[in-house]
């Protein structure tokens, strides 16, 4: 099973960016999406996959926190 998750582009670099995922900043290839700074991306394998609203962002960090409370 695969697991993408959103995070919050904090800053880019060619295709790289700097994403925030509840505190943790990682570097992303961005290469596949048009991601913008403060714009939430969904990612897997270091890899943005998909951007996002945030309220999209915030949607599915509720469902992994349901999750994690189970």
């Amino acid at each position: 099973m695969c697991v993408a998750y959103p995070g919050k582009v904090l800053s880019i670099e060619e295709h790289k960016a700097k994403v925030d995922f509840n505190g943790n900043i990682v570097d992303v290839n961005i290469g596949l999406v048009d991601a913008k700074v403060n714009d939430y991306v969904l990612v897997h394998a270091g890899m943005a996959i998909e951007s996002m609203t945030r309220e999209k962002a915030d949607e599915i960090l509720e469902i992994f926190a349901d999750l994690n409370a189970l």
